[in-house]
């Protein structure tokens, strides 16, 4: 049974309740399991984040951004055995791994220069003999909720912000992918920090419902599906809580005529295919401005029959499978319902598979319509569905009748075109040229829409201002 980590130490789950295994997706071996209902346990990490607070709160913070240094080491000397941590329990490529840790690295960079980015702000003689102060002061207990498909990346796009600025934290990694978040919570024990400042309760609804609803809890993250991200928002937010909930996508792709074919091939396979399509950045849907859609759709299944399908570790594999049986056949019912509405299927990812694991393989339809259920739902694997339009103008106001609103990309050589996108696409996060257009951790991860519920994004100044209060001093001596 896999444990939990309270007071920099594991724990074992208490005996009995509700259990679920934990597979390596691309042999459906058993790595271990995970309890999913030990909520006497959550109460101890309540407990143990609420005591450690105020002693944590009142340590300098250049105390605490020592440890980040300490922490972004030693996470460079584990990288390699992190990503196969995230490799193994995930099923992506190691190279995606590792590219993965790097990511999250990012973040405890930005978090080691927190006491340039929480300094406050004076204003003197607002008033005769009076001055102004602002300054920001942590919240206490914050948690965090995170999803499968970034074992790494997530909980350090949460934990060190949240820390640095003098919060304590309860980490709710995903059921599926529990073993990596465990590593990261030692190595941060192991470059310093204090018990009880950083706290990890494996679990599924009854704990992220329990943290959703004790007081104790100021601010909650999550990063999961858009159905979950509004009710984890609704939830707390009526219970009086901070919230950033980032949801699911649809990401839509405009290929123009004057693109670089070969860049932007790779550019859409790496993007609608990698990690087997579960990214949140993911291409979805790839509009084609005439007259590019035929050659584009050709090049696309060229490129799609020579991925090499297999178990992330392995050295020649492209492409790792889904996380689960469940969600496979949740992704080839997608592929069953746009056959069913007249889309045409180029490339069908139901044939040659591995003997083993849960594999889906490139999947790639045509002449999609904008009321198709695969040009509407996050699918979350490896489907790319191709409209057409017969002008930028077109493609915009097609992308935009999206809910969502995550990411978009331009392929083009055209300024014109680009500036035009940028102006009138509904996204928060655009890419030009760029597959995936995710914003390195000093900008905020800013999805639109229903891709994000919330006021202040994760990651950036946003990520800081989240866990911190604003609190205005005004005062006259004489």
């Amino acid at each position: 049974m896999w444990p939990h980590w309270i007071d920099n130490a594991r724990v074992e789950p208490r005996p009995g309740g509700i259990i679920s295994p934990v597979y390596d997706p691309a042999t459906e071996e058993v790595l271990t399991e995970v309890r999913l209902d030990d909520t006497d346990n959550l109460e101890r990490a309540l407990a143990s984040a609420q005591g450690a607070w105020a002693g944590w709160r009142a340590t300098p913070i250049l105390e605490r951004t020592r440890i980040f240094f300490r922490y972004r080491q030693l996470l460079e000397e584990h990288r390699q055995e992190l990503a196969e941590s995230v490799s193994r329990e995930n099923g992506k490529t190691l190279q995606d791994a590792f590219q993965e840790v790097g990511r999250g690295m990012e973040v405890v960079e930005l978090a080691a220069g927190a006491p340039t980015l929480l300094k406050g702000e004076i204003l003197t003689d607002v008033a005769h003999g009076v001055d102004t102060t602002l300054v920001r002061v942590p919240l206490g207990v914050a948690a965090g909720i995170t999803p499968y498909n970034f074992p790494a990346m997530i909980p350090l796009w949460m934990m060190p912000l949240a820390i640095v600025a003098g919060n304590t934290f309860v980490l709710k990694p995903s059921e599926r992918t529990p073993m990596t978040a465990m590593r990261l919570v030692e190595l941060l024990s192991e470059a310093g920090l204090p018990d009880g400042v950083l706290n990890l309760v494996n679990g599924g609804k009854q704990i992220v419902d329990g943290l959703l609803s004790d007081g104790r809890v100021r601010a909650v993250s999550f990063v999961g599906s858009q159905p979950v991200a509004h009710y984890v928002y609704q939830t707390a937010a009526r219970a009086g809580k901070r919230v950033q909930a980032l949801g699911g996508a649809k990401n839509y792709h405009v290929v123009m005529p004057d693109a670089d074919l070969d860049s932007t091939v790779e550019a859409l396979v790496g993007s609608a295919y990698g990690a087997a399509g579960q990214r949140c950045l993911a291409a979805s849907v790839v509009i084609a401005v005439d007259p590019i859609g035929d050659v584009l759709v050709e090049r696309l299944k060229e490129r799609g029959d020579e991925l090499v399908l297999g178990r992330g570790l392995e050295s020649s594999t492209e492409m790792g499978p889904l996380i689960r049986a469940e969600h496979r056949q949740r992704v080839l019912d997608f592929v069953a319902a746009g056959q069913a509405a007249g889309a045409e299927l180029v490339r069908d990812g139901r044939q040659r598979l591995p003997e083993q694991g849960f594999f889906v393989g490139p999947t790639l339809f045509d002449r999609v319509q904008p009321d198709m259920t695969i040009a509407r739902e996050e699918i979350f694997g490896p489907v790319l569905s191709v409209m057409r339009a017969p002008s930028l103008e077109a493609a915009v106001e097609l992308a935009n009748r999206s809910r969502f609103g995550n990411t978009a990309s331009l392929y083009t050589r055209s300024g014109g075109a680009a500036r035009y996108f940028r102006d009138h696409i509904e996204a928060g996060m655009l890419g030009i040229n760029i597959g995936v257009a995710a914003p390195v951790a000093w900008f905020p991860f800013s999805g639109w829409k229903e891709s994000f519920y919330g006021d202040l994004h994760a990651t950036g100044r946003d990520g800081l201002e989240f866990y911190t209060e604003k609190r205005v001093i005004t005062e006259r001596w004489t």
